[in-house]
């Protein structure tokens, strides 16, 4: 019996879990809700906010999976991409519990988890599939050979698709995070009232700046001619801008699906809970007749599930770490 003990501390959330032969038995996320009044995460804040959470968050995972923590055979960390200093309390944290008890020490690339937590519960992928991996940091498209064999064949060039609604979100008044908001006015306007411009970017890369500067100056021409516009319309507008970005996404994805010849298709990272998104590669998986692949919502956002089920993969090949590992700010798939 393998029981792995998953830390993630990437970004704005501290989380931890256990995974015991392949499943998940608890997954705590403690969230920093310090960061909303300044319109953004602050790497300061959020490196102290990671020191208080880690040791109570560890011991509610493994007090929830009812073992002791003699019973961990095995940590995973997530080693980067991220905040270098969110990372470093992870790391450390990681390297100290596993210098205690003498056990293994797994580093885990923070994007391969997020694809990798399409295995933590049924159904999963086969491989070869492609998964759009789209996040405040990120925007991917990875051919997934393997468990951690992974190709990338597009990526962003500027903002991530996360940071266009984000950032959307500070052009429309609406507060941080400002992505679920827009989703959620999104579904109660009309996603034809704006027609917003789709970037033509070469191959299977990303562009969103030419987009939020388009919004940008939509907005404010509107706001020209009716003070009032944004509080009368914010739901159309929410509607267009989020149709705009998946549909860009999803455009992607089946020029990736057309060039590859795979058939199995998911989504992972945290606008991957985006209703619109969801929604439309479930109609385009129709279409197509691909295989399509929707994680969780708790295991779309940046969780330590995903981390524990990438070690427990890790652990059976014995991949392990030695104690002079550290942190990296930027990591490839």
């Amino acid at each position: 019996m393998a029981v792995i003990l998953g830390i993630e501390s990437s970004c704005d959330e501290t989380s931890a879990s256990i995974c015991i032969d392949g499943e998940i038995k608890s997954n705590i996320i403690a969230s920093q809700a310090i960061h909303a009044k300044y319109g953004g995460v602050v790497p300061e804040l959020a490196s102290r906010a990671h020191q208080l959470h880690i040791i109570p968050t560890v011991d509610e995972a493994i007090q929830q999976a009812k073992i002791h923590k003699n019973d961990v055979d095995a940590v995973a960390f997530t080693r980067g991409p991220g905040l270098l200093g969110s990372l470093l309390v992870g790391t450390s944290f990681a390297k100290s519990f596993a210098l205690a008890r003498q056990i293994p020490l797994i580093e885990i690339n923070h994007m391969q988890a997020h694809i990798l937590a399409h295995f933590i519960e049924q159904p999963k992928p086969s491989f070869p599939f492609l998964c759009l991996t789209v996040s405040g940091g990120h925007t991917q498209i990875v051919l997934v050979k393997d468990y951690f064999e992974m190709e990338l064949l597009g990526q962003t060039l500027d903002d991530a698709a996360g940071e266009a609604f984000d950032k959307t979100a500070k052009i429309l008044n609406l507060p941080y995070p400002g992505g679920p908001l827009i989703d959620k006015y999104a579904q109660e306007g009309n996603p034809d009232a704006y027609k917003l411009p789709e970037p033509q970017i070469p191959e299977l890369n990303f562009s969103f700046s030419g987009l939020k500067t388009a919004i940008l100056y939509m907005v404010q021409a509107e706001e020209k001619k009716d003070p009032n516009f944004l509080m009368e319309n914010i739901a159309d507008v929410c509607a267009s801008v989020q149709k705009r970005i998946v549909s860009i996404l999803l455009n992607k994805l089946k020029k990736a699906a057309k060039q590859t010849g795979v058939r199995n298709m998911a989504i992972a990272g945290g606008v991957s809970a985006n209703s619109g998104l969801r929604q439309g590669l479930l109609e385009m998986g129709k279409q197509y007749q691909w295989n399509v692949f929707i994680p969780k919502f708790e295991y779309c956002t940046d969780n330590a599930a995903m981390i524990a089920i990438a070690g427990y993969h890790k652990y059976l090949r014995k991949d392990f770490v030695g104690q002079d590992i550290t942190p990296l700010a930027r990591m490839h798939v």
